[in-house]
């Protein structure tokens, strides 16, 4: 594993945020959601997609906080813009469990 300075640290943006709409993406190559998430009034509402449909259903996604990096360019994946990365605990046959805080915390808030 490489080592990372804290500069290189500190230039990753990890926000929470809450899920506003969960939506099927057949597009996909891989089995995932087209997410709507709310950063709060900063950062604002962003795209994300995310293949997470092994352990969500759309339906449970809805009003979930979610940590997010919010500073990595946009991604085009198939007809869908990608505008920040959703993160997870990936476990052996890649399903993915969503990282989220505690507890209720504010829309916007930096993960450090």
């Amino acid at each position: 594993m490489e080592t990372i300075s804290w500069p290189d640290f500190e230039k990753v943006e990890m926000r929470v945020g809450t899920i506003l709409e969960a939506n099927d993406f057949p597009k996909a190559r891989n089995p995932s959601y087209q997410l709507i998430i709310d950063f709060g009034p900063e950062t604002g509402i962003r795209k994300s997609s995310a293949q997470i449909t092994h352990l969500y259903r759309k339906e449970d996604l809805i009003g979930k906080q979610v940590v997010a990096v919010v500073n990595f360019p946009p991604k085009q994946i198939a007809n869908f813009i990608s505008e920040c990365l959703v993160l997870g605990a990936v476990g052996d046959k890649k399903e993915v469990v969503l990282l989220e805080p505690g507890m209720k915390v504010a829309n916007g808030q930096r993960i450090a």
